[in-house]
């Protein structure tokens, strides 16, 4: 009798759609309950975000002299624990200072997070219905800060953030992902398979040396559009993707906007825009 209520207690837990529970010492694994599960919460997800906007995420791995294996710059802005001073961040062409004395963007909010995003910053576009969302990862954790990027290119990382009162999607959600940082591939490995999980391609923009070398291996089965990145060693300030974007929200196609790159960063490098356009390519 004690051995039929144990079955009946497991059978309705099954049925509660329990993915693990104890019945007196005896564990209920279900793993074809815990993806329907999922499932439901990417489709209810989906269901509350507002398709009339969309959505750039912007992935910034803190410039860091002690952890990330770069050229060493002043310590002011070379401390990837200190968002405000950093070069890719709070200095003055970094993500957050650049995009907020832009007069294309308006600028929202910035949220503190926790010691891995240390900081995220919401812009809106002051014509077109796009919003950026901008993280900024602590340099310490560059590996992590990549792994999310390519994640979210392919589809399988997806969340929603709430802004303005409406639900927005946010990484694989997004129209365009982009890193910005440091090439952390040239040190180190990445595992995961970052195959495409939902047939949507996705666009990118990847700002960090030799991009398109030891970043496209990993994102070949992505399904994704590399609208901008690199072939040679290259300083990923703000003001290359802020000018890459005016055109991206106005429906240029990828020439289009890695010239407008190119221009931008022969601009303020003072190298010639030839030199820009070799070191900044479009597509595969």
């Amino acid at each position: 009798m004690k051995r039929k209520l144990i079955y009946l207690l497991m059978f309705f837990l099954i049925l509660a759609g329990c993915d693990s529970q104890e019945v007196k010492g005896i564990k209920i694994e279900s793993d074809s309950i815990i993806t329907k599960v999922e499932k439901e919460t990417f489709e209810n997800k989906e269901l509350q975000i507002d398709t009339s906007f969309k959505t750039i995420h912007i992935f910034v791995a803190l410039c860091d002299n002690k952890y990330q294996g770069i050229v060493p710059v002043p310590a002011s802005i070379g401390n990837g624990q200190d968002p405000n001073g950093n070069l890719y961040w709070g200095a003055g062409y970094g993500v957050r200072t650049y995009f907020k004395k832009s007069n294309e963007w308006k600028f929202l909010e910035s949220i503190k997070y926790d010691s891995l995003v240390m900081e995220r910053v919401v812009f809106k576009h002051v014509s077109k219905n796009y919003y950026i969302v901008a993280d900024a990862y602590n340099g310490k954790y560059i590996k992590k800060c990549i792994f999310d990027f390519f994640e979210s290119s392919c589809g399988k990382l997806k969340d929603t953030l709430t802004v303005e009162n409406r639900t927005i999607g946010i990484n694989g959600y997004s129209s365009l992902v982009s890193f910005i940082g440091h090439d952390g591939l040239m040190e180190f490995d990445i595992g995961g398979d970052f195959t495409n999980t939902d047939q949507k391609m996705r666009d990118v923009i990847i700002l960090s040396c030799v991009s398109k070398d030891f970043f496209g291996p990993y994102l070949k089965r992505a399904n994704i559009n590399p609208l901008v990145w690199t072939t040679n060693l290259m300083g990923p300030e703000a003001y290359t993707i802020h000018d890459a974007l005016s055109g991206y929200v106005i429906g240029e196609n990828n020439e289009q906007i890695r010239t407008r790159a190119a221009k931008a960063y022969s601009k303020y490098t003072k190298c010639s825009e030839k030199a820009a356009r070799n070191l900044l390519v479009t597509g595969w």
